[in-house]
């Protein structure tokens, strides 16, 4: 188990704090495994009834993988062939793919910074889950800033967001606030912090045969209040529907090229800095997920992440980003002129035989 993973089982729920707060709750190895026992403990006690995921600090709810750890250990072999990484990776997902099929109520609490595997552990599944955000909830999917693909089950998840959301946040990797999840629907209700101690004294006292039910009520008259109708995305879904439709990523940046307004203008600057070959990867992955369950797309992503170690775009972006911290990465290919049909199809290929494949055994 994990000093970074608490859990408790209080009033037959059981409590998972996140609490790792110097790394923003980053996910190690140690991490997932404790996630993963916990949950898998949880499953079949007749005692626990749900699940409730959160953090200790107000900061994060999860940031993500432990990127400087993928770096370290993916420098350190060649072409990014560590065992550590291939553990790391398959065991996340795994985790989502649990968590995605849970059979009993899930509900995240996602207050703070939620991005990346933050985001594989909020959003997966559906039929039990429920998706808490607040006002200081900053999400993303950013992982194209470092060279790699929106992951743990984003190609799903995104793939399902109105229009093109999912799109839009796949490629540009930009922050998104709780009005903006609700009208993606990559959340359920709004609760501000401030009534996360009444929420805490429901969760340990009301005797729910859905708690979620209990939740929805207590938070819809704040949610009403943010108005996800007026949140960014809703006031940019026209320019956003009209410009990330289609499969390339160079056409996309031509039309919010041609577009003048702010938006998109602002959009192009952000996505002119990210990896042109991860963004074309990234569209690939989003339109070939929405055909795809969720135990295929996270198949499907566990090659592509292996492709990403072995061709190194995502460790000179991580290590521009949070390394050398000098910001100027040196994407191979630098332009996405210079991105061809083949390169994209290479990360789709698979790496090993479909009986030998480490995410062979997930069903559904």
């Amino acid at each position: 188990m994990s000093e970074f993973v608490l859990t408790s089982v209080k009033n037959h729920i059981g409590f998972i704090t996140l609490d790792r707060p110097k790394a923003l709750n980053s996910l190690s190895l140690d991490m997932v495994r404790a996630l993963t026992t916990t949950l898998l403990a949880w499953q079949n006690d007749a005692s626990v009834r749900a699940v409730f995921i959160h953090s200790s600090s107000e900061k994060a709810f999860c940031a993500g993988g432990d990127i400087r750890f993928f770096y370290d250990v993916g420098t350190a072999t060649p072409k990014g062939d560590s065992a550590l990484l291939e553990d790391f990776f398959t065991e996340e997902y795994a985790l989502n793919h649990l968590i995605h099929f849970y059979p009993k109520p899930y509900i995240a609490l996602m207050n703070g910074v939620v991005m990346g595997g933050g985001m594989g552990i909020a959003q997966a599944g559906e039929d039990c889950r429920l998706r808490i955000v607040t006002e200081r909830t900053k999400m993303a999917m950013p992982e194209v800033n470092i060279g790699l693909f929106p992951d743990v089950g984003g190609g799903y998840f995104l793939s399902q967001a109105p229009g093109e959301l999912g799109t839009y946040l796949g490629l540009s990797g930009e922050i998104i606030t709780a009005a903006d999840a609700l009208y993606a629907d990559l959340a359920d209700v709004f609760v501000p912090t401030s009534g996360i101690p009444a929420l805490l004294g429901l969760l340990e006292q009301t005797d729910a045969a859905d708690i979620r039910v209990a939740i929805r009520e207590f938070a819809a008259p704040f949610t009403a209040q943010i108005q996800p109708e007026n949140s960014k995305l809703a006031i940019q879904r026209d320019v956003i529907d009209q410009d990330f439709n289609g499969n390339s990523v160079k056409a996309i940046c031509e039309k919010l090229q041609e577009n003048n307004a702010e938006f998109a203008q602002q959009t192009l600057a952000v996505m002119q800095k990210r990896s042109p070959l991860l963004m074309s990867v990234t569209l690939e992955q989003l339109r070939r997920s929405a055909a795809m369950s969720v135990s295929d797309c996270l198949r499907m992503e566990r090659n592509m992440v292996r492709h990403c170690f072995k061709h190194g775009e995502v460790l000179e972006g991580i290590r521009a980003l949070v390394v050398d911290k000098d910001n100027t990465p040196r994407w191979s290919p630098a332009t996405l002129v210079e991105v061809s049909a083949e390169q994209i199809a290479g990360f789709f290929a698979e790496v090993w035989p479909a009986h030998a494949h480490p995410l062979r055994h997930l069903a559904g």
